[in-house]
């Protein structure tokens, strides 16, 4: 059974940095992609970052040049967020499935890590 458990989250003043993780459990997939979300209050959930098994990634225009996606060799998946700015207050989730699946939406998602920016 695949598991995705977020940590790292928590509030910062505007301009400082936080770091995401994602421990992935149960994976035993060869090829893989992995991806950060995010959902601001009272907003739809947005694509933040996206990585796939050969280490492309792909970054929102919102977050390109201030925040770093990667995984280790252990699927532990990273968020490294710089520069923080208000706007991006939200609850901040990881996903993951086969890179095949996920042109119709990821199937594995964790319970989310909430990031609050203050100014």
């Amino acid at each position: 059974q695949v598991r995705l458990v977020e940590s790292g989250g928590g509030s910062v003043q505007a301009g400082g940095s936080l770091r995401l993780s994602c421990t992935t459990f149960g994976t035993r997939w060869s090829t893989y992609c992995m991806g950060w979300f995010r959902q601001p209050p009272g907003q739809e959930r947005e694509e933040v970052a996206t990585i796939d098994g050969d280490g492309n990634t792909h970054y929102a225009n919102a977050v390109k040049g201030r925040f770093t996606i990667s995984v280790d060799s252990a699927k532990t998946l990273f968020l490294q967020m710089d520069s923080l700015k208000p706007e991006d207050t939200a609850m901040y989730y990881c996903a993951a499935d086969l890179c095949g699946l996920v042109p119709y939406g990821y199937n594995y998602w964790g319970q989310g890590t909430q990031v609050t920016v203050s100014s």
